[in-house]
């Protein structure tokens, strides 16, 4: 009998694997017997490196010597000098997932070589990569990437599988948010919405802690990490565990450490009070409000209508957050199963149905792409024609696996090339969105404007993204799967390309309504469900069109067109007072 495809929840701050046998998800215990491992990586002054629990306890006594928190930089070109050793974040991660394949290899008595591979619904495409990269380089086959929220709601549906109802799974882990809405019916699970942030975690509300012990102090979190990082490590330590107390009491008492990150006996300790930890976290608990609303939005769905709010992450074991939800939804949120697991059993259930067992031969899931995917095109303003618009080809929340093409033309006579630039986001201009990469189409025969190029996107279930085009008549196929992205570019570039497509994108402007009515449609494109998006670019374009023509009487027309659109999209539409309309 072959080994069985392990299920890893690949964590930014604990890690755990989990193999199908006997009919159901179990987990696997790491080298110390428990089922967290750390997602921390050290190397020790002989040069070993280490792994999870050992190279955590490096974080508080030489932090130069170990890193965490690397899920976040996954997808960029980020890089961490670590001893003298320089780490891709694949590598680190890859580091974390070798440490997992050897602990089932030891528990199993055999040695797996496939993996299922969680990750947050809202990782991008390159971050997507940069995980099965990270499962590639610790000799894994990464048969599955899965969404993380997608795996809990597996978790819940193996166990429940005559359940008929509507479930919104909120994710909360050390690193990033999600948030999943789904149906499930008849041992079928289908994801409708998902949404997130994917710099929003239980790490930022220990930093809040720790931001507010130190103000108390009278420093800086940032500061001080820079000029005393042993007391910074050591005090992170120490309001993991006091968010740990005040889950259970109504205060918790924290020992500050000294410049060295020594807490000595009868040294100074902070009191910290659950509505002051409440307060501090308040900026952090309103930021899950957007994501939770746009993915009821997306889906046409209004709060009524869920049947079940599931929370998944160990961060929403935290009272303030559970409250929080539950003032949001009216409704009692439900725990069933241990948060900090229920990612890594439902990957386990999702290796059992790509092996066909018979335990889940009645389970049926569909997932969705969580971003937009389109490319860049241009358009005419009047006698003018404008690039930097981003055009949709696979909307957010389609079911996936899903191929989607769409005919662009040439804009200039006798073109005998284009350029198709790939991004993935919800502006209106790609200059706000994540340029994926890009693919070159030649042998375009000479005409006039017009000539027709087709480009084809097929997204599969592990999000990654295919591009396909060909010109008409041509019978030449250009195909490429993105592996470029904009964080191959410096911030310094990055800003200063900003700010250069921020002079040329428009006219001179003096009238600051326009310009204010005009970023609300732009931001609030990204938000409406995609079958509303057509008719408010249209009337956007016409707005832009009108102001460029310096028209006031078109301009007037054009802009109560637009506030009619959004108004019967359920937005407020901000009424300026004084003469700022230039009217």
């Amino acid at each position: 009998m072959s080994a069985p495809i392990l299920g890893i929840d690949l964590g930014t701050t604990n890690s755990l694997c989990a193999v199908f046998a006997e009919g159901a998800p179990t987990l696997v215990p790491n080298s110390l017997g428990e089922f967290l491992t750390p997602s921390v990586v050290g190397v020790l002054d002989n040069g070993e490196v280490v792994v999870g629990a050992a190279a955590r306890e490096l974080r508080v006594t030489r932090p130069d010597r170990c890193v965490s928190r690397f899920k976040r930089l996954m997808g960029s070109d980020h890089t961490v000098d670590l001893a003298g050793h320089r780490f891709t974040p694949p590598e680190l991660s890859s580091l974390v997932l070798k440490s997992l394949r050897e602990d089932a290899a030891a528990h199993l008595g055999d040695e797996a070589t496939d993996a299922v591979i969680t990750v947050p619904a809202y990782f991008n495409d390159n971050q997507r990569k940069a995980t099965k990269l990270a499962g590639e380089l610790a000799g894994l086959k990464v048969r599955r990437i899965l969404n993380e929220p997608t795996a809990a709601a597996l978790t819940y549906g193996f166990h429940d599988r005559q359940a008929e109802k509507t479930l919104l799974v909120l994710d909360l882990g050390g690193g990033t948010f999600d948030v999943t809405l789904m149906e499930v019916f008849e041992g079928t699970l289908e994801i409708i919405s998902t949404a997130g942030e994917s710099f929003l975690g239980g790490e930022d509300f220990t930093d809040r802690l720790a931001g507010l012990i130190l103000k108390q102090l009278g420093l800086q979190l940032e500061t001080a990490e820079m000029r005393q990082p042993l007391l910074v490590a050591r005090l992170r330590q120490q309001c993991e565990s006091a968010k740990q107390q005040l889950s259970d009491a109504a205060e918790a008492v924290v020992a500050v450490p000294d410049a060295e990150g020594r807490i000595a006996a009868g040294g100074k300790t902070v009191r910290i009070a659950s509505d002051a930890f409440a307060k501090a976290a308040r900026p952090l608990l309103d930021r899950l409000v957007p994501p939770m609303q746009k993915a009821l939005r997306d889906a046409n769905c209004n709060l009524g209508s869920v049947d079940d709010v599931i929370l998944v992450g160990g961060a929403t074991r935290m009272p303030v957050l559970r409250e929080f939800v539950e003032e949001f939804y009216g409704k009692t949120a439900l725990v069933k199963h241990n948060p900090d697991e229920v990612v890594c059993l439902g990957a386990a259930i999702q290796a059992a149905l790509i092996a066909d067992d018979r335990a889940v031969d009645d389970m049926v899931m569909t997932d969705v792409c969580p971003f937009t995917l389109g490319v860049d095109t241009a358009k005419h303003m009047g006698s003018q024609i404008k690039s930097g618009y981003f055009t949709p080809i696979i909307h957010r929340n389609t079911t996936i696996p899903v191929s989607r093409e769409e005919t662009f033309s040439t804009i200039l006579p006798n073109q005998r090339e284009v350029t198709v630039e790939v991004y993935q986001g919800e502006n209106r201009k790609v200059e706000k969105n994540l340029k994926l990469g890009e693919l070159t189409v030649d042998g375009i025969p000479p005409g006039p404007p017009g000539q027709e190029v087709f480009i084809r996107f097929t997204y599969d279930l592990n999000g990654i993204l295919e591009v396909e085009a060909y010109v008409a008549g041509s019978g030449k196929k250009f195909r490429t799967v993105l592996t470029q992205h904009a964080a191959s570019l410096s911030p310094e570039e990055i800003r200063a390309a900003t700010e250069r497509l921020q002079q040329l994108k428009y006219y001179p402007r003096e009238d600051m309504a326009n310009q204010r009515l005009l970023r609300l449609s732009e931001r609030i494109v990204g938000e409406i469900a995609s079958f509303h998006r057509q008719q408010l670019e249209e009337a956007i374009d016409s707005f832009e069109a009108a102001m460029n023509s310096s028209d006031q009487e078109l301009v007037a027309g054009a802009r109560a067109t637009l506030e009619y659109i959004l108004s019967a999209l359920g937005y407020s539409v901000p009424q300026d007072k004084g003469d700022d309309h230039g009217e």
